[in-house]
């Protein structure tokens, strides 16, 4: 007898979204617990540390947005290609998007000697700005090994074969942790370099991932489906449309990131409590950001697949199939927040000597208030990365250019503004945060709703009707 269909078991339901998305989740996660190991290791060196180690690492992840923007476009490409049952053009595309990676990986190295300059214009104090550029400039040095690595795993991810994506960035994840360990605080036989140490368990760990991906990538199986090994060399009609098509995304990114770490500079200028309790916050609210971060690309890479297959329905519901479970994981850990924000502070106060009681006081009742803010906005985030993710996997990235263009302008401005004009203090600067998400998640909601999306395609020519 045949099963009735449900939500759970229907093509495009539930079930064949967690499949692609679990994967996912657990790497994203495994990202998380990465950066705030690294952080919380480094509050308990100092406070400074901590949050030069935040604001300065967003501002190294601005300098990539772009060039690593172009780069997962690779999943989009793999996604359409796999759905259409072109398995050379997996592989062609792939090497084109690492091709671009390797392209921007001295460019990116040499964004270092820009570092004072441009922690300069934040204006910090002379304690934390001296940590920031330390942190800045090594970190640029792994920049290639972030690109290449996220090209070379669109081979993968685009297939919606998320398990080996997990495993490989779990992996490196916790490497990264170790040499946190070892290399911060000078165990194993190792000199204590603190937030240098941090930073090189960074890069080491960047470039060891992206050397694993490309092995895994050129494996003997591989070649023989994906021609991984032949189809190396560079397509400039291929690389030239994945630019056309990434470069609105990768762009999309930067403004985005760039609003923010606008935001983020303006606001460590309010003093070191409040500094510090946003970067806790912050670094707390990646538990809910980075998994849909995960749904986001799972709608991306199923609703690529279905349109290959010119099935725009099928489509359309694993996008709405991922927005459910994204914004449902973002409710519950929002919950956790308002209900027992003190067990995820608790490791930032566990270890440290020569510590302040009373500024550690401050700091602890300033980031449970902010916690509040992060869970007030944490569903329209969820619909923002989610329906971002699905319109990526179409191709439209032009319209979430100019509408990141428009809401990153908005946010850096307003910040000055609270900041250097109305002197506002911190809570006025996280309403606006708040409010910033809020928009964002509706604009891109009401995009998909739209359907132009459902006629876009990154390939040669969409398929034949089946």
């Amino acid at each position: 007898m045949t099963r009735p269909e449900t939500w759970w078991n229907r093509q495009a339901g539930g079930r064949e979204v967690l499949r692609v998305a679990m994967p996912l989740v657990i790497s994203s996660l495994s990202w998380t617990v990465m950066t705030f190991v690294d952080r919380m290791m480094l509050r308990w060196q100092s406070g400074e540390a901590m949050t030069a180690a935040f604001s300065a690492g967003v501002l190294w992840f601005n300098t990539l947005c772009l060039p690593w923007g172009v780069c997962l476009i690779a999943n989009t490409f793999v996604a359409q290609y796999f759905g259409s049952g072109n398995p050379a053009g997996v592989g062609r595309s792939v090497w084109q998007a690492i091709w671009i990676a390797v392209g921007f990986t001295v460019p990116c190295a040499l964004l270092s000697l820009a570092g004072p300059w441009l922690i300069g214009l934040a204006g910090h104090e002379a304690e934390i700005a001296r940590q920031e550029e330390i942190y800045f400039r090594i970190l640029c040095y792994g920049s290639g090994g972030m690109l290449i690595s996220s090209a070379a795993a669109a081979f993968f991810g685009g297939q919606g074969r998320t398990r080996v994506v997990m495993w490989v960035d779990g992996f490196f994840a916790g490497l990264n942790v170790v040499l946190d360990w070892f290399w911060i605080f000078g165990h194993a036989g190792f000199p204590a370099m603190g937030i240098a140490g941090a930073a090189w368990a960074t890069t080491v760990s960047l470039w060891l991932k992206a050397l694993t991906y490309l092995w895994l990538m050129l494996r003997k199986r591989e070649d023989d489906q994906f021609q991984t090994r032949q189809m190396w060399r560079p397509d400039w009609e291929l690389m030239r449309r994945m630019l056309r098509f990434g470069g609105p995304a990768g762009m999309q990114m930067f403004i985005d990131v760039l609003g923010f770490a606008v935001f983020i500079m303006l606001l460590t200028r309010l003093g070191k409590v409040s500094a510090e309790a946003t970067t806790m916050a912050f670094g707390i609210s990646s538990f809910a950001f980075m998994p849909v971060h995960g749904f986001g690309q799972t709608a991306g890479i199923l609703v690529g697949q279905h349109l290959g297959e010119d099935r725009t329905g099928l489509a359309e519901r694993a996008a709405w199939t991922a927005a459910v479970l994204g914004i449902g994981y973002m409710a519950l850990v929002s919950l956790a927040y308002l209900a027992v924000p003190e067990f995820f502070l608790a490791g930032y106060f566990a270890m440290g000597e020569q510590r302040d009681p009373a500024r550690d006081g401050e700091v602890r009742a300033l980031a449970v208030i902010l916690l509040r803010f992060v869970a007030a906005y944490n569903v329209f985030d969820a619909m923002f990365m989610v329906f971002a993710g699905a319109l990526k996997g179409a191709g439209d990235t032009r319209f979430i250019l100019w509408t990141s263009l428009v809401l990153a302008i908005a946010l850096a401005g307003l910040s000055y503004l609270a900041v250097e004009v109305w002197k506002s203090d911190v809570f006025a600067c996280w309403y606006l945060i708040t409010g910033w998400v809020l928009v964002a998640g509706v604009a891109f909601m009401f995009r998909f709703m739209a359907g132009h999306w459902r006629e876009m395609r990154v390939i040669e020519s969409p398929p034949a009707a089946k």
